[in-house]
């Protein structure tokens, strides 16, 4: 089972999961062709994609969908009200009715070797889903605009071997940045974004000894830095490791930083291929 980020961040988010024989795509928020070219990169086209997974109906998450819809037929796989969002957007252009498939949270969907699993997310859209994948025993996660988690997205979300997590932004960069004030507190809010200090405390409750990889993604290209979100992900995983220490976790497995691999996907290209074994 592979993943990985064709494209990340809040200019246009595409990330394929498959499987040998199995081939899909969650979110088309860039050009066709910069899809095309991701793909071919990995020694795949349109043609071997099975289905398209569409979290929900932001610009940055289907730009690319109707012109890749038309050409190739794919199945395109979103919840009822990203469906009816996605049709309202004129600038996709008219995409076939039958290509739609809707899909609830917490409803399975198998596409020959690999199962989906939709989850609801908080996030200012109709009704958005991130996405868990499995193949066999194997299982990823594709998590990205969420304003906050609960104990729900934390039990969703365990027992992963892989996670494609959101961290946004910087919080003070983002507060002294140029965005007028409704559209930080927006981001800032419930229904808004991840930011890097969140993201790593999210991870912290899932590090078990299952996850074998972590990319972080989803960045805000004025108000983050790849390497501020790599290291602010690290320093919070570091500090729930120094207080479990302090306070003694018993039989308990004390997860550090450098206990799992991690990387920031970047915006327009290739991130690190990961190989779930």
């Amino acid at each position: 089972m592979r993943l990985c980020s064709i494209a990340s961040g809040s200019s246009g988010n595409c990330v394929y999961v498959g499987s040998d024989t199995t081939h899909l795509l969650v979110d088309v928020g860039i050009s066709g062709k910069k899809t095309e070219a991701g793909l071919k990169e990995l020694d795949l086209s349109m043609r071997d994609i099975d289905g398209i997974f569409i979290t929900h109906e932001h610009a940055d998450h289907i730009a690319g969908l109707g012109v890749l819809s038309r050409k190739y037929e794919i199945p395109i796989y979103a919840t009822k009200g990203t469906v009816e969002a996605i049709k309202s957007v004129s600038s996709l252009g008219s995409i076939p009715e039958g290509l739609f498939h809707p899909v609830c949270a917490e409803e399975k969907v198998i596409i020959k070797d690999l199962v989906c699993n939709p989850m609801k997310i908080s996030h200012d859209a109709a009704e958005p889903v991130a996405y868990r994948i499995q193949h066999g025993k194997k299982r990823v996660g594709i998590i990205t605009d969420l304003g906050n988690y609960n104990d729900y997205t934390v039990e969703s979300l365990r027992g992963m071997d892989a996670l494609l997590l959101e961290a946004n932004h910087d919080v003070n960069m983002l507060q002294v940045g140029p965005y007028p004030y409704y559209l930080k507190q927006r981001i800032l809010g419930d229904r808004g974004h991840l930011s890097n200090e969140r993201a790593g405390q999210l991870l912290c409750s899932l590090m078990d000894e299952r996850l074998q990889a972590v990319v972080l993604g989803h960045l805000s290209k004025d108000n983050n830095l790849p390497e501020l979100a790599y290291e602010a992900v690290r320093v919070e995983v570091t500090m729930a490791h120094m207080r479990e220490e302090e306070e003694g976790v018993g039989s308990k497995r004390s997860w550090k930083a450098s206990d799992i691999p991690m990387c920031v996907a970047p915006r327009s290209e290739l991130s690190r291929i990961i190989q779930i074994v």
